[in-house]
């Protein structure tokens, strides 16, 4: 039985008012100690110029004026938004740039009034308040996410369409629950109350008709429309007059899934909220920002990598059998075979065995090739796979240019052979060390599922992305959990 949960105002205003307070904290502690470890506990003063119209001012009421307007700006960016907290990266570039550009504005008006401010002050405390203020937004988000998995500071949600549409988009929200949506009920043409969405266990309330009696009854503060085929023309405008105005909302939710925020655009016409979707492209800047990362990143994690590469050389060397590296022909960009790079983890002839311990999985039909508690593997490879390490030589790949850092990862010849035509986009762009579904889930995902995320990250690339799944990656790695193997 999930709680009873606040009216959406209160607990919204509760979250902002504690990210309010920890935002202060974070930029008091950052300006103040800068400026005591740039000038120490005396009474510093800015220096003006002889032509300036100000008196001399003390860095503590510079430093007490900068963290007000630190914050106000991070208010002003609306850094704090119910739509942006819980998930995505709009949270972390509203604070970034807000601050970015009060340290701007700051740069300006000292120029313009000839005020001479301290160049270390300033350079040492904007890196350092956004990178603190990024942490403290950072650990308030996993505290969110977990209160939203328990159905906790979240919108209540009633879904209204078709049962076809209803479902999809309940799936899609119950996917993701740090998104703030907990769907509470829905209404849908048939209306038979005590049944259930499909593929869910949330509770039919009613038809199309029965919206405001569900949201009473269900304490629901949001309607999501997730389709207007079978409903009245003017049905969507009369539930919109019925929601109480500022605690009530109404939320267009069309069937369009798996498509990132930047290649959507909203444009009225003629009274219609068309929605433009871009078609998925990389341009040559594009291309060149993701290879250029490549080429820095892999040199730079071989370099630092170095010690642990010539430890699990010595490891796997000394303890099996057998050539050092596994080299296995796989499926590249745009269907170009590679040679891949891996430490070897199983005993000598392992292809081999793979056929009859697929056929007595009952997987051998899937283009997903897993085998659980596998027996080729050595025990030295054990551990390597599980942390990852056996994968470290394909950073040689990814300088190489037969792989990236990021990306789709590269499958055998007779797995792609059973692609269907959606999985087969997968092989648009280069395959990556690590990808989006290793950092969702990685071996307890199904090929389903893996081809959904594969196909999200070719269609809605971004080189902040890549960072992400990175940083991702590098958690994964240090606490890899039971979905490694």
């Amino acid at each position: 039985m999930r709680p009873a949960l606040p009216v959406v105002d209160d607990w919204l205003r509760t979250l902002q008012r504690r990210l309010i307070i920890s935002d202060l904290l974070a930029l008091v502690w950052v300006v103040f100690g800068t400026q005591i470890a740039w000038f120490g506990f005396g009474n510093a003063q800015l220096s003006m110029q002889e032509d300036s119209r100000l008196s001399d001012v003390s860095y503590w009421v510079f430093s007490s004026l900068l963290v007000v307007l630190w914050l106000g700006a991070l208010s002003w960016s609306d850094s704090r938004s119910v739509r942006v907290l819980g998930s995505g990266p709009t949270e972390y570039l509203r604070v970034v740039d807000a601050s970015l550009r009060l340290f701007g504005a700051i740069a300006i008006v000292a120029f313009l009034m000839r005020i001479d401010l301290a160049r270390g002050f300033l350079l040492i405390s904007l890196p350092i308040g956004v990178l603190i203020l990024l942490c403290v937004r950072w650990l308030w988000r996993q505290w969110l996410i977990m209160k939203r998995k328990s159905g906790e500071y979240s919108a209540r949600v009633i879904l209204v369409g078709s049962a076809d549409s209803v479902a999809q988009i309940a799936r899609e929200l119950l996917r993701t629950p740090s998104a703030g949506y907990f769907v509470v009920g829905a209404c849908v043409p048939s209306g038979k109350v005590a049944d259930v969405v499909a593929g869910t266990n949330i509770p039919v309330m009613g038809n199309v008709n029965f919206v405001e009696r569900a949201m009473e009854i269900t304490g629901a503060d949001t309607v999501a429309v997730t389709s207007t085929d079978e409903l009245p023309p003017d049905k969507v405008k009369q539930i919109s007059w019925n929601l109480q105005a500022g605690r009530q909302h109404l939320v267009l939710a069309p069937s369009i899934v798996d498509i990132a925020g930047p290649r959507l655009k909203t444009r009225p016409v003629a009274g219609l909220p068309l929605i433009h979707v871009e078609t998925p492209r990389f341009s040559q800047g594009q291309r060149f920002a993701k290879r250029g990362f490549d080429i820095l990143g892999s040199a730079l994690f071989i370099l630092l990598l170095s010690p642990v590469l010539l430890a699990v050389t010595v490891a796997v060397s000394w303890t099996s059998v057998g050539p050092l590296l596994y080299k296995q022909e796989r499926i590249g960009l745009n269907g170009r075979p590679f040679k891949m790079l891996k430490f070897r983890s199983m005993r000598v002839g392992a292809d081999k065995e793979l056929k009859a311990l697929l056929e007595a999985q009952g997987t051998s039909e899937k283009p997903l090739f897993k085998i659980k508690d596998d027996p080729r593997i050595t025990p030295v490879g054990k551990f390597i796979r599980k942390y990852s390490l056996d994968e470290l030589p394909q950073l040689f790949n990814v300088l190489g240019g037969s792989m990236s850092l990021v990306g789709p990862r590269p499958q055998i010849a007779a797995e792609v052979a059973l692609y269907t035509e959606a999985a087969r986009r997968r092989l648009l762009t280069r395959p990556g060390l690590t990808g989006l579904w290793q950092v969702s889930g990685r071996s307890s995902l199904d090929w389903e599922d893996a081809v959904r995320l594969d196909l999200y990250y070719v269609e809605n690339w971004s080189l902040f992305g890549d960072l992400a799944i990175l940083m991702k990656t590098a958690r994964a790695v240090v606490a890899p959990g039971k979905s490694a193997h």
